[in-house]
């Protein structure tokens, strides 16, 4: 039995294409956004689905993307695996915030611990992804037990963020990379991870 969760990125909005800090606000994809997506479906480059779980966070962007690459799914919502919340940076530049006290005193936190005022530390965001992960991995094994007896395989199916992947991807590839930030896939992109057992043992990218 092939056991896979696929993490795909949303795909491009108005706070990629102006470059601003956005993980709590719950924005639309960008025209640009739908049109790249369309282009991906028709290059194939998703993976099969069949027979998977589908979840999303419930923000919009991600209701979008799953529809745009799989149609109308039934799906769940996993809320803990939400991009990171920027509180009063949300929806701002580093232009409109570079001289802002508290945006540099944030900035320049090297322990992780310092959350941005009425968001969330890294340390917080990384726990929250952590503990969004492990209940999607409880959801998939009770997946994997449903089809073991079938000879079906077990997929699920999640549109997340960008950190969100990158966090997950360098909780379990430590050092595979060189910065958290190599993690985060292109908008509508993603990773395929191969699961055993409660498990992740490797990954490809599409």
């Amino acid at each position: 039995m092939k056991s896979q969760i696929h993490l795909i990125r949303h795909g491009i909005t108005e706070g990629n294409q102006r470059r601003l800090y956005y993980g709590a606000a719950d924005i639309p994809l960008a025209k640009e956004g739908e049109r790249m997506l369309k282009e991906l479906v028709a290059e194939h480059i998703y993976p099969e689905a069949e027979g998977s779980d589908f979840y999303t966070t419930g923000l919009i962007r991600t209701e979008q993307t799953l529809t745009l690459i799989y149609g109308e799914k039934e799906h769940s919502v996993i809320e803990e695996l939400r991009e990171m919340n920027f509180g009063q940076f949300e929806m701002k530049s580093y232009q409109e915030l570079k001289e802002v006290p508290a945006y540099i005193e944030w900035a320049g936190d090297k322990t992780g611990t310092l959350a941005s005022p009425d968001g969330e530390s890294i340390v917080e965001f990384r726990k929250r992804i952590e503990n969004g992960f492990d209940i999607l991995m409880g959801r998939h094994r009770l997946k994997e037990l449903s089809v073991r007896h079938s000879g079906k395989d077990a997929f699920s199916t999640v549109v997340c963020h960008g950190g969100t992947i990158a966090s997950i991807m360098e909780f379990y590839f430590p050092g595979k990379r060189e910065h958290f930030y190599k993690w985060i896939p292109d908008p509508g992109h993603g990773f395929t991870l191969d699961v055993k057992a409660g498990d992740v043992l490797n990954y490809g990218e599409f």
